[in-house]
């Protein structure tokens, strides 16, 4: 797969053209990349995703973002993309008419444009599908139903941060990812008898609150584990969310290693103890509930 930031470093030629901000790539994205990906074997054109970094509402409305754009390009090559033209997306992109959308789509030289019923482009929400049949054929692809509403970015992120995992992975199509690098903590969980690994994951990443059974990955190895997203009450904590994960299987010295954590269960909520053998007490509580979950 390419992976381009400038629409003149597409290949020539014509093209399938999907367009979108694809955040977190969830099962309504799939859906219509894999009718684009259907157009392009049809006609034995390419396919290349037009999408946006960072996502629009990520930029307009500063909400969390579900897939960072590493993680969007690895989701989109997996969908079938042969090119993806990630567009910075800042306050000029914003600005733009949506007739200089349409020119710079024209000289990307689409067969088909494929967009969801809902698309929109151009200052002021001005464009729509109707607008892109200015430029080539267009396909639209409706809304996918599932779990009593559309499968829409917006609505998974709120499962997020309610906490609520499952329903998330329902309307992804796969667990919750997160990644982040291991860097040095306070060591409290050694401590405690559990060691933690704490992840220092990009600041805008969508974080669910509370404590988890989750899976990671760590190079080849898939290791159960728990994990706790918050702000640590009982140690006299109050500042920015962190992700912690106490690993069920040994591993050894972690810092500076990549983990790839994926939310499966939320045990609990967050909650401020009375001392630190109720915490210690608790997360062995934890940590045999998502031994039991994980690995049965």
């Amino acid at each position: 797969m390419i992976l381009i930031n400038d629409p003149r470093d597409a290949p020539p030629g014509k093209k399938i053209i999907a367009i979108g901000s694809f955040d977190g790539v969830h099962l309504g994205h799939r859906a219509l990349l894999a009718r684009a990906l259907a157009l392009g074997r049809e006609r034995a054109l390419p396919l290349l995703v037009y999408t946006f970094d960072p996502p629009t509402k990520v930029f307009t409305r500063g909400v969390p973002v579900l897939s960072t754009l590493s993680e969007k390009a690895e989701l989109l090559a997996a969908s079938g993309a042969e090119i993806v033209l990630a567009v910075p997306f800042d306050a000029a992109f914003a600005a733009r008419s949506k007739e200089a959308f349409l020119n710079e789509l024209a000289q990307l030289d689409p067969a088909v444009l494929v967009v969801g019923v809902d698309f929109r482009f151009g200052r002021g929400r001005a464009g729509g599908p109707q607008d892109l049949e200015a430029v080539a054929a267009v396909e639209t692809v409706p809304l996918l139903e599932l779990g009593g509403g559309p499968v829409k970015s917006s609505r998974i992120r709120e499962h997020l941060l309610a906490g609520d995992v499952e329903a998330a992975r329902l309307l992804l199509g796969r667990p919750y990812r997160v990644r982040g690098v291991v860097v040095p903590g306070e060591r409290i969980g050694g401590r405690l008898g559990f060691p933690t690994a704490n992840l220092a994951v990009p600041r805008q990443k969508a974080l669910p609150p509370g404590v988890f059974a989750v899976w990671v990955e760590h190079g080849k190895r898939r290791i159960g584990g728990v994990a706790n997203v918050g702000r640590r009450p009982t140690l006299g904590k109050d500042g920015e969310v962190r992700l912690e994960v106490h690993l069920l299987e040994p591993t050894g010295s972690l810092y500076g290693e990549e983990l790839a954590v994926e939310f499966i269960r939320r045990l609990r909520g967050e909650k401020k103890f009375s001392d630190l053998p109720s915490l210690r007490a608790q997360i062995a509580a934890d940590a045999d509930t998502a031994r039991k979950i994980l690995y049965g």
